[in-house]
């Protein structure tokens, strides 16, 4: 095989998926913490190898054009495995209290994992699939992981009847381009069709292709999945899917809509601003009526999806940019919104509703406050990595004279803002309906307070990130 060295950090961690599957057969009930051990370990050692892998500038290809490592898979991968790390630390306490805590919950995340880098790489629509559906094999499972919860085992279902259907579109889509392009390669198909961009095939696929993304995205109208997986999947589940596949999702809309189909912009564009207005809209709008804080988080991931869709419509390399860097601040703000309520857990019992976080100030000020930063980033006030995020897509889409949209995006952004406050209040200013003081291991508490604080970092120096995203952009 050809340059295959650059795959080495997904072949190890292909390796390490089935040392752990085999490993935890043999590990007693009392060291099932080694199972977590070496699954955080196999995740560094991955992050290492990918920066080892992939070359100093430039593209390089393996597996005869079908995995391509550039800056923007780069930087894209490197984040799903550092979120991935957040992600296994905010729920380990979690799994334990639901003695949950199995080889099959870590070889599951890292197969999804696994899935996430591979789409990332991917430079022909097969292997775009491949990752796609190992990332979605995934995710079925874990959402019906604690077999005893009948609402996990029903949001498992839908998902995957919903899943399937997603699939199967994209995969339709995926044949016509085929069709009309004979070739599944992504600069094949953006040669073809820079000499026929009209083709009636190609266009048709082009509207099941949008479909399934839609849908991986969780956008809107195709987002009835999110909000009963998000209520229904174990807790550290929801924060597994509402974090790094977000980053992967967006890889996977560049790689079909940019890389492949950038001379169909014309006919995708369209496609994108409806979905992106009917997102926030929608998110913003029903995540007002919710009770449940699971619930309304997920609504309100359906309304800043929206605003992922905003950078890439654009068509522009600044709102490429842009949406790579609202995907990656986003995964790392919910990431932290989510390790907040696995903190607050108490004897398995999840916490569900928007008054179960009444008074943590009084409890617990360090998390009340590192929730609060959390909750502001994701309204989008400065000086927040959040306020950035969306000033970076809002100008991207002015500058492409698509004033109107940014203002609908300020408009229901405002109207979002009510229901982040409502959560900001119950914490600050309600007694809370017990005293018992909210605790959590000390690398627990360290990680949330790194999450947080990361999110003022990251919003006063944007530049950390934004400069990474817009030369990785660039390069492409």
């Amino acid at each position: 095989m050809d340059n295959i060295g650059l795959a080495t950090g997904e072949i190890f961690l292909l390796c390490a998926i089935c040392a752990i599957l085999i490993g935890d057969l043999f590990l007693s009930e009392s060291r099932r913490s080694m199972v977590y051990l070496l699954s955080q370990l196999s995740l560094v050692i991955t992050l290492i190898l990918t920066w080892i892998a992939a070359p100093d500038s430039g593209t390089a290809t393996a597996f005869g054009g079908s995995f391509v490592v550039d800056p923007m898979s780069k930087i894209c991968k490197s984040w799903i495995l550092v979120v991935s790390i957040g992600v296994f630390l905010y729920s380990r306490d979690y799994l334990n209290a639901r003695r949950i805590m199995k080889g099959e919950y870590y070889t599951l995340a890292l197969s999804g994992v696994l899935g996430m880098m591979i789409m990332v790489s991917s430079s022909t629509m097969l292997t775009l699939y491949l990752g796609l559906e190992l990332l979605s094999l995934s995710l079925y499972a874990l959402v019906a992981l604690n077999r005893t919860d009948e609402r996990s085992s029903e949001a498992a279902m839908k998902y995957f009847v919903l899943g399937a259907l997603a699939s199967g579109a994209l995969l339709y889509g995926i044949s016509m381009i085929y069709g009309a392009t004979g070739s599944l390669h992504f600069d094949a198909i953006a040669a073809k069709l820079g000499e026929d961009s009209s083709s009636t095939a190609a266009v048709f696929g082009l509207a099941f292709v949008v479909v399934g993304i839609a849908f991986k995205f969780g956008a809107a109208p195709f987002h009835m999945w999110v909000p009963d997986v998000y209520d229904g999947a174990p807790t550290s589940v929801t924060l597994y899917i509402s974090s790094a596949p977000k980053i992967a999702a967006f890889a996977l809309a560049m790689r079909f809509l940019v890389d492949g189909l950038e001379t169909t912009h014309g006919s995708w564009q369209g496609m994108l601003i409806v979905l992106s207005v009917l997102s926030i809209v929608i998110g913003n709008v029903i995540a007002l009526a919710q009770v449940s804080i699971k619930r309304m988080l997920a609504y309100s991931t359906i309304s800043h999806v929206g605003f992922i869709l905003m950078g890439i419509l654009a068509g522009t390399d600044q709102g490429y940019s842009a949406s790579m860097f609202y995907a990656i601040t986003y995964a790392l703000t919910s990431m932290g919104a989510f390790g907040i309520l696995l903190a607050m857990d108490r004897a398995g019992v999840d916490i569900n509703l928007l008054t179960d976080l009444r008074g943590l100030f009084r409890r617990s000020p360090v998390y009340a406050a590192v929730m609060m930063i959390l909750l502001v980033s994701m309204t989008g006030v400065p000086p927040t990595v959040g306020f950035y995020a969306k000033l970076a897509v809002l100008n991207a889409v002015v500058q492409v004279d698509l004033v109107w949209l940014a203002v609908v995006a300020v408009v229901f952004s405002v109207v979002g803002a009510f229901y982040y406050l409502r959560v900001i209040k119950y914490m600050f200013f309600d007694e809370p309906a017990e005293t018992q003081a909210v605790t959590s291991a000390l690398d627990v508490q360290l990680g949330l307070t790194i999450n947080g604080a990361a999110m003022i970092l990251f919003g006063i120096f944007p530049g950390l990130i934004m400069a990474a995203c817009v030369a990785a952009i660039a390069a492409g």
